[in-house]
């Protein structure tokens, strides 16, 4: 028997196997016991989600009650329970992605193991001619048969490099995600701390008494009022210092969903909304200018930013979950005034050539509509903001 033949049958059955095993697993990704760790996971992500829809309807009954200190205790309660059942709920996504990471990880060792095995079969029998595998055949049936192993080997390699770029890519996305739900349960965090604060701070200041409670309110809309023209005033001076603006018409409102059922009262606080107490389902105001980003970066992302803070902290909080900022506006991205106590921030419909930009945006005074919380549509200069951030 010469050397061809006994390379051949040396190796025939181990690669064939090989062979074999590779397809399998590319045509039955995840096993059974696999399956049931993932329907766990999901189990509990649907609950968590229930449980915080459930919570938001309920907040959403505070439409109906008049303004007074229960009323903000209960939505400050509400909204509590929201960001903690949030954290819950990240968690939950955290660890279902730590297992799928550990299983693509597993799966992109076992390519490994599987395209070094048949690049050596192939290389060992890669100086084996036509004509010396049809001289060792016992019959042309064999010969077809030795052509056909081989071939089997190459689409193998094929195969498998394509997986393991397809897993590769899965995995980057994975590590992604978790670097995204890491940062927003930081966010979370702080978020829950100022909730916790601002109770107590509205039981010390009331002392649980409704008269104290109309002195403290109205003391804040002063305050908020003042501030909020500042910020007004901050957002114009820098629009104006740019080469001013143009409005620009559009009824659609940029398909901001969240409008209707939300008023901005006359020192700027939020009102209604889907949870009754003004915020909108990613815990910014309705009808602020974050809360119209933060929903048009879920649109393009879909990954919905929460807890980012006012506008002049979305950069870091970018940052903090992975994306990346600039100086240069481009297209599908977030600009940020960071002057003010709060900042303003917008987003990046169109880059025009003129180094002008098309922006849409909500909570510019008097656009769009009398007063705070409307939407409105322009042309500004890009050098308006001193940060973009891309998506």
């Amino acid at each position: 028997m010469n050397r061809s033949a006994t390379l051949f049958r040396k190796y025939y059955n181990r690669v064939g196997l090989l062979a074999l095993a590779a397809i399998m697993s590319f045509s039955v990704p995840f096993a059974p016991t696999q399956n049931v760790f993932a329907d766990e996971f999901d189990q509990r992500i649907a609950q968590l989600q229930a449980e915080i829809d459930q919570y938001q309807a309920e907040a959403n009954k505070l439409n109906s009650k008049a303004n007074s200190l229960q009323k903000e205790v209960d939505a400050l309660n509400g909204q509590k329970r929201i960001i903690q059942k949030r954290i819950d709920l990240n968690q939950a996504k955290h660890d279902r992605l730590a297992n799928d990471i550990k299983e693509n990880k597993d799966k992109i060792a076992d390519n490994q193991d599987v395209l070094g095995e048949a690049i050596a079969e192939l290389y060992l029998s890669g100086d084996i001619t036509s004509l010396e595998m049809l001289a060792s055949s016992n019959s042309v049936a064999d010969y077809l048969d030795q052509e056909a192993y081989y071939s089997t080997i190459k689409d193998t390699i094929v195969t498998t490099i394509e997986s393991t770029k397809r897993l590769k890519k899965e995995l980057e996305g994975q590590k992604k995600e978790v670097t995204l739900l890491l940062a927003e349960q930081e966010l979370a965090r702080d978020e829950l701390a100022k909730k916790e604060q601002e109770r107590a701070y509205l039981v010390a200041k009331t002392r649980g008494e409704e008269a104290e409670y109309k002195k403290l309110v109205n003391k804040r809309e002063k305050d908020k009022l003042a501030v909020q023209k500042a910020q007004q005033a901050a957002i114009e001076a820098r629009l104006l210092a740019s080469g001013g603006f143009s409005f620009i018409s559009d009824p659609s409102k940029g398909g901001y969903p969240w409008e209707s059922g939300c008023w901005v009262d006359a020192w700027a606080w939020s009102h209604g909304g889907v949870n009754g107490d003004g915020s909108d389902p990613l815990g910014y105001g309705c009808r602020q200018c974050v809360s119209y980003t933060a929903w048009k970066v879920g649109q393009r992302t879909g990954q919905f930013p929460y807890y980012w803070g006012n506008a002049n902290m979305w950069p870091a909080s970018a940052r903090a979950a992975g994306y990346s900022t600039g100086t240069t506006p481009r297209e599908n991205s977030v600009g940020v005034i960071s002057a003010g106590q709060y900042g303003h921030v917008v987003w990046v419909e169109k880059v025009n050539p003129n180094g002008n930009i098309i922006i849409s945006q909500y909570n510019y005074f008097n656009a769009g509509g009398p007063g705070w919380g409307h939407y409105s549509k322009m042309s500004v200069s890009a050098s308006t903001y001193d940060t973009y951030i891309y998506f």
